[in-house]
């Protein structure tokens, strides 16, 4: 995750809309559970490079980040169609996009004791986890991270298809100022717990035949939510789902479609002794306040990692509807 200077937001990844008519919804399940997010995007992608190659491959125009469409002409769809055009001494014409505009590249392929490599690590679309922000028991449906997942350019994932898993806690990297921390995960089972649907800017959505555990509480409008006392609900170690108290310092309109409706402070000593305040990981953590579900986290200040941004509960089935 990337240093940020004071005063700017980090989005928790990391990473919707899809038709159920979430936002009529007057009672939904508050979730807090850690889940495991794979979305998947339809290409390869150039994640890095071997160090005995990256000056190569770096001189042939090759950038971190590029999407790779064709190679010799023909589509890519799937990183063993790239190791499958490879040939000794045979230059590969690689079509990329980068930016939004493509480039013809020449890049030779390298015999080594492992066999031919062409020198770069590849991805099929972005993997981490997040957090359950409610389930909709009479749908099957739900959100999660209140906030999009974002490709290397910094744009919106666009999804093609995607699981979430069941994932527990391994370890927790503490946040402190400047430094932000992180919930590592690790995944349960390989059987999906659920199926994604959407990428969007207010929250990744999918369906599930897994419910999830919990009592419905009715759903708040942005008018009934105050300043003051307030929880959420995380999963932070081992022992699962827990309520920790913050206060909300600060309320803004609904028209703010950023995923910040909601400045939050953590209060919970058992939270701060455990994480620092909001870390990545924690993002789409259900907000609770007078027995209503207001919102969900989505952002720490880097800056104070004991205070970040949540959106509106409202907002993010709006996403959905």
């Amino acid at each position: 995750m990337k240093k940020l200077t004071i005063g700017i937001l980090l989005a928790m990844l990391l990473i919707a809309i899809f038709p159920m008519g979430a936002a009529a919804a007057e009672t939904l399940i508050p979730g807090g559970q850690l889940v495991g997010l794979e979305l998947q995007d339809g290409s390869v992608t150039v994640a890095g490079f071997d160090q005995s190659q990256a000056e190569k491959l770096q001189k042939a125009g090759l950038a971190v980040g590029d999407r790779i469409l064709q190679i010799n002409g023909k589509k890519v769809d799937d990183v063993l169609d790239i190791r499958n055009a490879l040939a000794p001494g045979k230059p590969l014409q690689v079509l990329v996009e980068r930016d939004g505009k493509n480039h013809s590249l020449q890049l030779t392929p390298t015999n080594t004791q492992q066999g031919l490599r062409l020198g770069v690590y590849l991805r099929r679309g972005i993997t981490g986890v997040g957090t359950v922000s409610w389930y909709d028991p009479d749908t099957g449906k739900f959100g999660t991270l209140g906030h999009g997942v974002n490709d290397c350019n910094g744009n919106l994932l666009p999804l093609t298809s995607g699981n979430a898993y069941a994932a527990r806690i391994l370890t927790v990297k503490k946040g402190s100022a400047g430094q932000p921390g992180q919930l590592m995960g690790g995944i349960e089972s390989q059987d999906p717990l659920g199926i994604l649907t959407a990428n969007t800017a207010r929250g990744v959505f999918g369906t599930t035949e897994k419910p999830f555990p919990g009592e419905p509480l009715p759903v708040a409008d942005p008018d009934q939510i105050h300043t003051g006392k307030a929880v959420i609900r995380s999963t932070v170690d081992q022992n699962g789902v827990r309520e920790y108290s913050v206060e909300i310092l600060k309320i803004y309109p609904k028209s703010r479609l950023n995923g910040r409706n909601l400045l939050l402070k953590v209060t919970d000593p058992a939270l701060l002794e455990a994480t620092g305040g909001i870390v990545q990981g924690m993002s789409g953590s259900p907000i609770l306040q007078d027995g209503k579900l207001i919102g969900a986290v989505t952002h720490v200040l880097v800056n104070d990692p004991t205070t970040g941004y949540g959106i509106f509960i409202e907002n993010m089935l709006d996403a959905a509807a």
